[in-house]
């Protein structure tokens, strides 16, 4: 038997911000034997420092530690639907459900550790031999850069991935609304030259338009550069734009990487017709949640591609959970080859390696997260 969990803690991080905020929030689980695990909330650090801390009122308003300490980490779906329950009241959606993927993610760490198996095995047991990531690329330079700068940017960075040998890469089009469709049209097409037609190219709009039929016009010039995917082409909460994007273009058009839930996973499926859903790791319910999104996404004949944009604690539930999930040809992956965040580089210490374009997920116990202790302590003041 597992032993029984003694505290949660919530481990706020703020680093110097990039192009994009790398603040973080560490989830540590420890069970009374010392055991620990480790996990990772997406959300203003402070913010969710103090919701960890909020006060129990009553059984709608409970602090989320109540619902985890004294159970034993492996109750993975009770300890969320208590955690849900207990916090309907103010948490269902937004920091609560970034709260509890934290937790969440944390108690797969634990387990493992306890139970000594591999995390993926507690998610199902893998169906994949090896992690076939897309690596996200984006060039640290400025947003309002000329396109002509950002496609020199992009040019070391796609000729590092093909001596990785990756499958697929991601591309974006930066928010600059000085730059019009034709534009873009023309900074896809000679991107797309570069990365050649052996590799998928994904991209990421960054919620360009609240114009469907402006994505439409966009996406049908694209059609014969064959792109895997369109991200974040229309603003979140547009599922009837969505809808209409989705059976006007021939394109993968993806949904929902700002959602929390199985519930809202299942509006954007049956509203919006999206093929792609992109639920992240840390904001949408944790591991425990995107199984039942999984299961949703069979159903829906989707694929189920996670947001992940963090550090090397959410990319071990990343490639954990990637060997677990049937339904996806590739998994988003941040990789420190081609991000030089200060987190993704310095906090973990055992990023695997790009081999052929994918990457191995190690049979340690848990996630097999190994902290940069010393980096640790100079970024939050404290030891882990």
């Amino acid at each position: 038997m597992g032993k029984k969990i003694v505290s949660v803690e919530f481990i706020p991080v703020n680093v110097a911000a990039t192009n994009w905020s790398e603040n973080t929030v560490i989830v540590k689980v420890t069970d009374e034997e010392g055991r620990y695990g480790i996990g990772e909330a997406d959300g203003p650090p402070e913010c969710m420092k103090a919701f960890s801390e909020i006060e129990t009122e009553h059984k709608w308003l409970t602090n989320l530690t109540e619902k985890v300490i004294s159970r034993e980490p492996i109750e993975f779906r009770a300890i969320w639907d208590d955690m849900y329950d207990a916090s309907r009241w103010i948490g269902m959606r937004g920091l609560g459900l970034f709260s509890i993927s934290g937790i969440d993610m944390a108690l797969y760490d634990l387990a493992g550790k306890q139970h000594n198996l591999p995390a993926y095995k507690l998610m199902g047991g893998a169906q994949k031999e090896k992690v076939t990531p897309y690596f996200t690329l984006y060039p640290s330079i400025s947003a309002d850069a000329p396109l002509r700068e950002i496609i020199e940017a992009y040019r070391p960075l796609i000729e590092k991935a093909k001596e990785r040998k990756v499958n697929a890469l991601k591309v974006v089009v930066m928010p600059n609304d000085k730059v019009t469709d034709k534009e873009v049209v023309e900074y896809l097409r000679e991107l797309r030259g570069i990365v050649g037609y052996e590799t998928d190219m994904m991209v990421d709009f960054l919620y360009r338009w609240t114009d469907w039929q402006a994505a439409r016009w966009t996406l049908r010039q694209l059609e014969d550069i064959d792109l895997y995917f369109a991200e974040a082409c229309l603003q979140h909460d547009d599922l009837e734009g969505h809808r209409r994007l989705a059976d006007s273009i021939n394109t993968r058009l993806c949904g929902a990487e700002m959602s929390t839930t199985r519930f809202e996973a299942l509006e954007w499926l049956k509203q919006a017709g999206i093929s792609v859903v992109q639920s992240d790791y840390n904001r949408c319910g944790g591991i425990t949640e995107l199984i039942r999104i999984g299961e949703l996404c069979d159903l829906y004949g989707a694929q189920l591609m996670p947001h992940n944009w963090k550090t090397g604690i959410t990319s071990a539930a990343c490639r954990h959970f990637a060997i677990s999930n049937r339904n996806s040809k590739y998994v988003e992956y941040l990789h420190p080859d081609f991000w030089k965040g200060t987190l993704i580089t310095n906090l973990t210490e055992n990023e695997p390696q790009i081999v052929d374009g994918q990457i191995a997920v190690s049979n340690k116990p848990g996630l097999g997260i190994e902290i940069n202790k010393e980096f640790f302590k100079k970024v939050t003041g404290r030891d882990l």
